[in-house]
């Protein structure tokens, strides 16, 4: 063997050792180690700089600044929405049945996520019918107006958007920003100058901040929340921008689930967007306190919908929201009909869908027909493919583009959020997803599973011996990196 053989070869031996070393110092699930490993062993240089970037856990700091929230007052409002719950008299906390007491207890036992009880929810399904409504409530805002987005687009429905909080902030309402920029690239300073100087406060996630130092940039701010005056919350999949009204031609009509809050389900979403904004200003000034302005009391609503909302992200160790899908999926006794945009399921996430289908469960997926990230769908198709084959029912909804996160159960149970069913949500990002404990709205969600149906294409065994080697080897090969996309 000559020197330069030998080089080469010793080369290969230190980057395997590297790889093995670096992958190994922190803990993480076995897929995400073998991503991580193939990736630096066949990418010798360029992998250990995606890892560098993109494959170290979350830094400590970050994990403190989200830590320091004033806990004791976080449990004033917790009894102050346990009081307010009685004065529901039907469709109360305690009178759910087994599959709703037990998730809520699980999610009272690893998060601070009441159970509220007097809440009205109106949904909306259409981008241009959600923003009329939304720009409404801004508009008549007297308070206060905190915002929270993972894209924040600087066009046509961005600017009107923006248009609208710099003018309550000159009026003098408190209006509050948070985005994330690898989500909202052309929201600069520039296009928040006029929202600043009319008094208005704008910054940017914590995770995009010091990517030199820190080079966290696999962790992304995926919420989506608007609080208005204490007590109007939004919340749900549509992100700020043209392409959510259906006027990209690229996906053309946009399909997404997002949800209006009246009631003491807003405190939370709240707290989510207090506790996001005090990690996030780089001045201690600039910092929240938990006033009573910011969790008001609904006068006008005598009945209610039950419900939890929660937030999960890197910062925490156990993924909470995945674990209430997981518990969601075990309780049901019917059905279990899923939508989410992506499809790449965790190990414990596809025997969940496994152990409903094989117990005699109707289990139904939707997904888009189309890409956003190909890498991403691609991996999508590859667990169509699995999931089918082993009784699941497979939809591809070919309207256009579909971005709602939803399950419902059993015409009991229902969630809808910005947590999509993959590896990034459940490890990644930091989500929130709404949990309803009411059977008009899982039918609501059920009649609306029903109506996308008839844009969508049912899978087939023929489907899929129908596609190219090509194909299935780009499906497989998405699906070996699906842990790190």
């Amino acid at each position: 063997m000559g020197l330069a053989e030998q080089v080469i070869g010793g080369i290969f031996v230190l980057n395997a050792i590297g790889a093995a070393i670096t992958v190994f110092r922190k803990p993480r699930s076995i897929t995400t180690i073998l991503a991580w490993l193939l990736t630096l062993i066949f990418l010798p240089v360029i992998g250990f700089i995606l890892y560098a970037f993109c494959g170290r856990g979350i830094d400590g700091e970050t994990i403190y600044l989200f830590d320091q929230e004033d806990k004791n007052r976080v449990k004033e409002i917790g009894e102050t929405i346990e009081k307010d719950n009685q004065k529901v008299t039907t469709n109360t906390p305690t009178q759910l049945y087994p599959a709703a007491k037990t998730l809520s207890h699980y999610f009272n036992s690893l998060d601070e996520s009441p159970l509220t009880a007097r809440n009205q929810l109106d949904f909306f399904y259409d981008g241009t019918e959600k923003f009329d409504h939304l720009f409404a409530d801004l508009k008549k805002a007297e308070r206060n107006i905190h915002v929270e987005y993972y894209a924040f687009f600087n066009d046509h429905i961005g600017n009107r958007f923006l248009r609208i909080l710099e003018e309550k902030a000159a009026q003098g309402v408190e209006v509050r920003l948070i985005y994330d920029p690898w989500g909202s690239p052309k929201a600069n300073n520039a296009f928040f100058a006029q929202l600043r100087k009319n008094g208005g406060k704008v910054t940017a996630f914590i995770t995009s901040k010091n990517i030199i130092a820190k080079t966290r940039l696999n962790y992304h701010l995926h919420r989506k929340i608007v609080v208005i005056d204490g007590q109007i919350a939004w919340t749900g999949g549509f992100n700020v921008g043209d392409q959510y009204l259906g006027e990209s031609k690229r996906f053309g009509y946009w399909r997404d689930t997002h949800g209006r809050i009246v009631g003491t389900g807003s405190f939370t979403l709240q707290e989510i967007f207090i506790r996001d904004w005090n990690a996030s200003v780089k001045d201690q000034t600039d910092q929240l306190d938990y006033l009573p302005e910011y969790f008001v009391i609904p006068q006008s609503i005598k009945k209610g919908v039950p419900m939890q909302i929660v937030a999960d992200g890197p910062e925490n160790e156990e993924q909470v929201i995945k674990g209430g899908f997981i518990r969601l999926i075990l309780a049901a006794e019917k059905s279990v009909w899923i939508q989410s945009p992506y499809l790449v399921p965790d190990d414990t996430m596809i025997n969940a869908l496994l152990i409903a289908v094989r117990s005699g469960i109707d289990v139904r997926i939707m997904i888009p027909d189309m890409p956003d990230h190909p890498f991403i769908y691609r991996a999508t198709q590859y667990y169509a493919n699995y999931l089918h084959e082993r009784g699941v029912k497979i939809y591809h909804y070919k309207k256009g583009f579909l971005h709602a996160k939803t399950m419902v159960v059993d015409d009991e149970l229902a969630t809808f959020g910005s947590t999509n069913q993959d590896i990034r949500s459940y490890e990644l990002n930091f989500e929130v997803s709404s949990f309803i404990y009411d059977p008009a709205v899982a039918k609501e969600f059920r009649r609306v599973f029903e109506k996308d149906m008839h844009d969508a294409q049912l899978l087939t065994d023929q489907m899929i011996k129908d596609q190219s080697l090509w194909l299935n080897f780009k499906q497989k090969f998405s699906r070996l990196l699906s842990p790190i996309l």
